[in-house]
């Protein structure tokens, strides 16, 4: 293949920088040595890293610093977050592989192609293209935010994920304590509100019937006890939570939220306790993500 450079409208690819994140379920043994297979086979100039706990954030500032032409993320979303936090309008393309469980993003850019047919198509015909994303309390998100007491299951699932067991049981019992406490109030636009949690939900991945790509879905949950709650979870299973009696959704380029108590919070899928006063901001132009051409 050796094309040494790859050039396509409003791309021109000469460097590639590879971010791994071992801990995710979809990465492999072999992972590293595969990237940089098929990167030499492009004729790009390659380096692969891998994200190691406690090193996180440094190795993937450094990789960003570098200034490669692309960074390739394999991970799951929170590992995507973080790199195309770090980005930003000004940085390096991105390519947010599926390598982890959820992998919304990826999914969003490339469908449910394994990671390597998403990479070859991505670098032989991909485009430039601009993702929108949020940001509450100076973190950003480009999937999801959920705010409020539901978020603390996250850090049980984290727990799980580390194989911390009894960590995610203490934790476990700690979100199903706080499951109906501590109710956020809301302003978006003109709207004033109330609820146990509210979900911020970019136009990458929302499936709203008509979806409007330059704001972000404020969904208002707000139910009355373990019943409604239950009913609510088999809703969100089946995948119509929209219609359920106890939520409500409403077009938000920015908003506030604000508790009694620290707002605790998933970006991502990433665990987050932030302030008891919040702002919520839509960005439409968050990081330039490496894409097939459309049609």
């Amino acid at each position: 293949m050796q094309l040494g450079l790859i050039q396509q409208p409003g791309v021109a690819i000469r460097r590639v920088h590879a971010l791994v994140n071992p801990a995710s379920g979809g990465v492999g043994p072999r992972v590293a040595d595969e990237l940089a297979e098929l990167f030499a086979a492009f004729g790009l100039s390659h380096r692969v890293s891998a994200l190691l706990p406690g090193h996180f954030k440094r190795t993937a500032r450094a990789a960003v610093d570098s200034g490669p032409d692309l960074i390739v993320v394999l991970g799951g979303d929170g590992t995507a977050r973080l790199v195309a936090e770090l980005c930003g309008p000004q940085g390096p393309l991105l390519a947010p592989l599926c390598g982890g469980t959820m992998n919304k993003l990826g999914r969003a850019l490339y469908g449910a192609k394994p990671w390597r047919e998403a990479l070859t198509d991505a670098l032989m015909g991909g485009v430039a293209q601009w993702m929108p994303g949020g940001e509450v309390d100076g973190h950003a998100f480009y999937c999801s935010a959920v705010l409020g007491s539901p978020a603390l299951w996250g850090r049980a699932r984290e727990a799980i994920r580390m194989r911390e067991l009894r960590r995610a049981w203490r934790r476990a019992v700690v979100a199903s304590r706080k499951a109906f406490q501590g109710r956020l109030h809301y302003r978006c636009g003109g709207d004033v509100g109330r609820g146990l949690a509210i979900r911020f939900i970019c136009p990458t991945v929302s499936d709203a019937p008509v979806g409007d790509a330059a704001v972000m879905e404020a969904a208002v949950l707000d139910p009355s006890g373990p019943r409604a709650g239950a009913r609510l979870a088999l809703n969100n299973l089946l995948g119509d939570w929209r219609h359920d009696p106890d939520v409500t959704v409403r077009a938000c380029a920015n908003g506030q939220v604000w508790a009694r108590e620290p707002i605790p919070a998933l970006l991502d899928g990433e665990y987050f306790r932030l302030a008891r006063q919040v702002e919520a901001r839509f960005h439409p132009h968050a990081f330039r993500a490496l894409a097939p051409a459309l049609g």
